[in-house]
């Protein structure tokens, strides 16, 4: 098989993400009030808070899927207008369809933007491959776990290299250790791909694992943006600065 180096787009840098004072929810149903929050670019920054908090709000807003009520969003320091090909987004539901296989599925966005057959069918097989999926490239997605569902749901979203990816709990239907697995491959497949992920989350084990910062969210609001102690480490789960931190996370008033 063409090796992944051949086949995929070279890195491009992470987009700058930011709301300035921003009213965030559907017309005449607010859900987020005054959101300042800036994304590095290259950055992963998780978001934790309670059910009806305004998380997926968030993530949404981002995607370009709704529109602020007032104030700003931006990227790149330009007005986010609407949903872009360099930013993905990634569900709890893998959202495959059924009677498509695998590779067909990671295939799909790249056919609508209008690349060669020949190109999408190896950048698509270079990511299956990435993510540990190579023998499983031509199986429906009903003949594979939930995990490796996941898996293809991740390639699908990096094979367009999309310059911001945005996650809303994906994981969160899988067992534990699946989990687990799902976050050091996410970790592992992000590096050297240059994009900027915010990442939605109810568990902050899993936000303080995987995030750079975290946001925490409750009452309406954006309540505290937390710097994580690296490195990244399960087994630094019981460093003093990164227990302090859960502490913190665990007793905020948002969660």
């Amino acid at each position: 098989m063409t090796s992944s180096s051949d086949v995929r787009p070279q890195s491009r840098a992470g987009a700058g993400l930011a709301l300035r004072d921003a009213t965030l929810g559907r017309p005449g149903v607010p859900v987020l009030h005054g959101v300042d929050l800036a994304v590095a670019p290259g950055e992963i920054l998780t978001v934790v808070g309670p059910s009806g908090c305004g998380k997926s709000t968030l993530l949404r807003t981002l995607a370009g899927l709704l529109s602020p009520l007032d104030g700003e969003v931006t990227q790149d320091a330009h007005p986010l207008t609407g949903p872009g090909a360099d930013r993905a987004l990634v569900f709890q539901e893998d959202a495959l369809l059924p009677w498509r296989t695998l590779r067909a599925n990671v295939e799909l966005p790249l056919a609508i933007r209008g690349l060669p057959r020949p190109e999408r069918r190896a950048r698509a097989e270079s990511w299956l491959a990435s993510v540990g999926l190579a023998e499983h490239t031509r199986k429906l997605p009903h003949r594979v776990s939930g995990g490796q569902r996941q898996r293809a749901q991740l390639a699908r979203a990096l094979a367009g290299a999309p310059r911001a990816v945005l996650m809303d709990e994906p994981f969160g239907a899988l067992d534990a250790q699946t989990r687990a697995g799902m976050q050091d491959l996410l970790v592992e497949v992000l590096r050297g791909t240059g994009a900027t992920v915010v990442f939605v989350t109810h568990d902050v084990d899993e936000a303080l694992f995987l995030g750079d910062r975290v946001a925490l969210l409750g009452a309406g609001r954006v309540t505290a943006v937390r710097d994580v102690p690296r490195p990244r480490d399960r087994a630094a789960h019981d460093e003093p600065a990164r227990v302090a931190l859960r502490r913190d996370v665990l007793t905020s008033p948002s969660i």
